[in-house]
Parts: structure tokens; C-alpha cells; sequence
């Protein structure tokens, strides 16, 4: 087996640029579960972490959406925000592009996937890699679904993109770790930015933990909007992860309610042994 972790976590820029301004109690228990899911990555042994984000209309806009595309990039830079404003400094992740064409030409075999050799880190991807790889030396194939422009990249898709990234994985020879990134419920730059759905989320969840196919697929579009605000299409991120976790149970580490950060910031991941 080569996928040796699975997890998401919450990338809202507010988690690094508004720190301060959070209940420092629990700003630094979720802090401490961002560290313990470092550590658990590292004790994984994993040679590439694939990050599966909702990019932000940095790298990519309406006159070219892809429902799919992964990075194949010798390194990516980042954050394409202000460095002050999001509270991380610039950085260079190191690539693989190698390793990330040998498994987009796996995943082309079922799932239609649009690729990248230039690529810079908006906050979906910047926020938790400044936790989760802070030296920056481990090589990142980052990943974007369209959970931002109209038609989005249907849930169902979501789900086969999952299983076949792990059958991508499963046929090199690399230990790979998978990180999905966003949400759930939030309301991003409109007048309710810091409204929280907190038992929409713990519903989301409990069905992510329990890698119900059939739960995770039960959400239209217009449910999401109405429950979770056009933040909450990001739940296809951690769908993608359910799917990869090929029926892995799961365990929230840490969620809790910040408002200041916009979000349920979240740590979880499934068990692969």
C-alpha cells in the first residue's frame, strides 16, 4: 500500500491572518491538532503529500474552469495573497513532476484531468501547508476542483476522482499522503462571512467518519447554498478524500466553531490500517 495517510483540514485565510483576534484557547487547541496531523504525515513516511483545494480564482477563472486539474510543477510559490494580510510570509514548495505525470496519466484512464506546470498558492493550499509541511521539504502535487464557478464539478465526479487518484497512488511505488482542504459551512465575502452551520458540519461529518457513499451523495447544490453557503461546495474536497480512503473509517480530531475565522475548523482522517 502506498496511500499512508488521508485527512482534511480547514484552509480559511482568517485561520493565519486574523490569529490574533480568535479565543486563544481554542485557537490553540486547533493549532495543536494541525501539529499532531504534521507529525502523523511524518510518521507516515509519505514522499509527496497530494493536496486536494478550492482555488480561489488565482490560478484559475471563468475563460478557463476545469472541473479537475493537478499540478505538474518543479516547485510552486506562494501565497499569491499579501503576505501580511494572510500572516504567511512567501515560500517555495518543492514539486514532484515526475511522480505527479505518472499518477495524472493513471487517473486520465477514468477521470478527465487538465494539468499545470505553473502554479502559485492562493491560501487554500498556503494555509495548511505553513502547519503541516512548515520547512517546506516535501514534495506537493496540488489539486483543484471546481467548487467555484457554475456548472461545478458534480459531487459524483468528485467521488470517482477520489477512487481513481487511489488507484493512482496504489500503482507507483512512491509512499503518497492525501489532504483534502476547505470549508465546511462558511459564507466568504459576503454579509454573513463568519455565520456557521455547526450541526450542518457535524452532520457532514459523521458521514464523512463513517465513509457513507450513499450519505455523501445525497446533497444537491441548492441544499449546500441554502445550508452551508456557497463555502460549503468545498465539501467536495473531502469527498475526493472519502473516496481515496476506499471505505476507511474516520476520526474527527478537532472541530469547533470560530467565528472569527469564518469557519468549523476542522482536523480529520481516516484510518488505513
Amino acid at each position: 500500500m502506498t496511500l499512508v495517510y488521508a485527512g482534511v483540514c480547514s484552509h480559511a485565510p482568517g485561520i493565519t491572518g486574523r490569529a490574533d483576534q480568535a479565543d486563544p484557547e481554542v485557537r490553540d487547541a486547533f493549532y495543536e491538532s494541525l501539529d499532531q496531523m504534521r507529525i502523523d504525515i511524518e510518521a507516515s513516511g509519505a514522499e509527496a503529500i497530494i493536496v486536494i483545494a478550492a482555488e480561489h480564482f488565482a490560478n484559475f477563472f471563468m475563460n478557463n474552469m476545469p472541473s479537475f486539474a493537478m499540478g505538474m510543477a518543479n516547485f510552486y510559490d506562494g501565497p499569491i495573497e499579501d503576505a501580511a494580510w494572510l500572516g504567511i510570509e512567501k515560500f517555495r514548495a518543492p514539486g514532484n513532476p515526475d511522480l505527479s505525470k505518472r499518477i495524472i496519466t493513471e487517473v486520465m484512464e477514468t477521470v478527465d484531468v487538465s494539468y499545470a506546470e505553473e502554479w502559485k498558492f492562493d491560501h487554500g493550499i498556503a494555509v495548511p501547508l505553513h502547519f503541516l509541511t512548515p520547512k517546506f521539504d516535501i514534495p506537493i502535487i496540488p489539486v483543484n476542483i471546481n467548487c467555484q464557478g457554475p456548472p461545478l464539478t458534480p459531487i459524483s465526479r468528485a467521488w470517482a476522482f477520489g477512487e481513481a487518484l487511489r488507484r493512482a497512488v496504489e500503482s507507483v511505488p512512491e509512499k503518497v499522503a492525501i489532504v483534502g482542504t476547505g470549508g465546511i459551512s462558511h459564507w466568504p465575502a459576503t454579509p454573513d462571512s463568519g455565520k456557521i452551520n455547526e450541526a450542518w458540519d457535524r452532520d457532514f461529518l459523521d458521514r464523512w467518519c463513517r465513509n457513507d457513499q450513499e450519505a455523501l451523495l445525497d446533497y444537491t447544490d441548492e441544499q449546500v447554498y441554502a445550508d452551508a453557503g456557497q463555502g460549503g461546495f468545498e465539501i467536495r474536497t473531502f469527498i475526493a478524500v472519502a473516496a481515496a480512503a476506499g471505505g476507511a473509517q474516520g476520526t474527527v480530531h478537532f472541530c469547533e466553531p470560530i467565528p472569527i475565522f469564518a469557519v468549523s475548523c476542522t482536523v480529520a482522517s481516516y484510518d488505513l490500517s
